[in-house]
């Protein structure tokens, strides 16, 4: 297995270029679990943890926030969790705190499994996957678009993940996830939900319930059309049951060790309604302390 680690981006991407078979490593968490059960022999293994430029973020001029794709985990939750807080409280649930100090974002992206945990905040939060190649140059690719299949992503052989672009919270937002135990555990299933008050909609991203992660795109426009945005009354079991109803539709799970396909439905309906109601109960709290 040949080991290759560049100093700069731009080494990062000669190499890619040279080598398309070389597997990208950022913190490891993923690719070396699978390396040492003998899951996984690649040819050549990329060591991005030199590159500098993948530890940064920023606040772009159109207000966006553009995250590194090498920013660990306990680093969205130390420095953005005020603007990002569905990916903050999902990175919360990763792993070990040795595993939040390693893994990032930008890992969880490229092995795109359907249980990887900051999916769904990423779709829930409309954000966007800056990737980079050396003959092509950048690429925009929506978090929706980038899961093609499991663990398989939009990336061409030979691009690399530099960033994801997403916008500061304009409302609440709120990640729940359902696991065998409460700690050091993949995913069940998970749900995020993220509110939109100003453009008066919602956002959603189901994990680990369907071959890919995935958004509930009806669940969200019914919201849209439900939800009493300027006067933020309460919501009623009918309405949440359905928006349950209907984020539990989105959804194509498998049976499997974890759980079963109808556990993961029924489980998705019920994190649904719970997200949303917590989301709810904070944007009326806003609304009323500007009342």
């Amino acid at each position: 297995m040949e080991f290759l680690r560049p100093a700069t981006w731009e080494e990062a991407l000669a190499a890619k270029a040279a080598t398309p078979e070389a597997v990208p490593v950022q913190g490891g968490t993923d690719v070396m679990v699978e390396i040492n059960f003998d899951m996984r022999r690649p040819a050549a293994l990329l060591d991005l943890g030199y590159v500098a430029c993948l530890r940064d973020w920023e606040v772009a001029a159109d207000g966006r926030l553009r995250v590194g794709a090498g920013v660990p985990y306990a680093r969205i939750i130390t420095e953005l969790g005020d603007r990002l807080p569905g990916l903050a409280q999902a990175s919360r649930t990763v792993g070990s705190p040795q595993i939040r100090n390693r893994g990032s974002v930008g890992g969880n992206l490229g092995a795109a499994s359907p249980a990887g945990d900051s999916h769904p905040p990423l779709l829930a939060g409309d954000a966007v996957v800056e990737v980079e190649s050396a003959a092509g140059g950048v690429r925009m690719i929506p978090a929706e678009q980038f899961y093609v299949g499991v663990k398989r992503s939009a990336l061409r052989p030979d691009e690399l993940i530099r960033a994801f672009w997403m916008s500061p919270a304009t409302g609440p937002q709120y990640f729940s996830k359902v696991g065998t135990r409460n700690a050091m555990v993949i995913a069940v299933c998970s749900f995020a939900v993220a509110l939109h008050p100003h453009e008066r909609r919602a956002g959603t991203g189901l994990g680990s319930a369907a071959p890919t992660p995935r958004r509930a795109r009806a669940a969200e426009d019914f919201l849209a059309a439900e939800l009493d945005w300027d006067g933020a009354a309460p919501l009623g079991e009918p309405l949440l049951a359905r928006f349950g109803e209907l984020a539990a539709e989105a959804a194509s799970p498998i049976d499997d060790v974890r759980g079963t396909a109808a556990y993961r439905r029924h489980a998705v309906a019920v994190m649904a309604r719970r997200t949303l109601g917590w989301a709810w109960n904070d944007y009326r709290e806003r609304v009323a302390s500007c009342a």
